[in-house]
């Protein structure tokens, strides 16, 4: 199945944001993916390959609470988790990637979530 050229285009962003964010063990990069029906955020160390921590929409304690995972609200929810796992895993600075996402909608209110529960980028 080919990519949409949408798809194409985002997947060019990412890889060009990809070049300059790199996660360390010291700052590893929280990444956020989003589809049409949920979103996902994993918090990943890129020199040793490992992802953290991860939260996304269809997990019990956030799809639960929740009418849909592919709206705002979801994504706020998703923030707020990978910030409060994050925090308990000692990791308390990240790097966003945005993943070829506009900083705009969903991928704005994950980021905004995070930063308020203290994850700091």
């Amino acid at each position: 199945m080919s990519q949409s050229k949408r798809e194409q285009d985002r997947e060019r962003r990412h890889q060009r944001v990809r070049r300059r964010v790199y996660g360390t063990p010291a700052r590893p990069r929280l990444n956020v993916f989003r589809s049409t029906a949920h979103i996902y955020a994993q918090v990943i160390d890129d020199t040793a390959g490992r992802t953290l921590v991860s939260a996304s929409s269809q997990e019990e304690a956030v799809s639960g609470t929740l009418k849909t995972g592919g709206n705002v609200q979801a994504a706020a929810a998703v923030g707020r988790l990978i910030a409060e796992r994050a925090l308990s895993a000692k990791l308390t600075a990240v790097v966003f990637d945005r993943g070829g996402y506009r900083y705009h909608g969903r991928v704005k209110a994950l980021a905004e979530a995070s930063r308020e529960r203290g994850l700091r980028f």
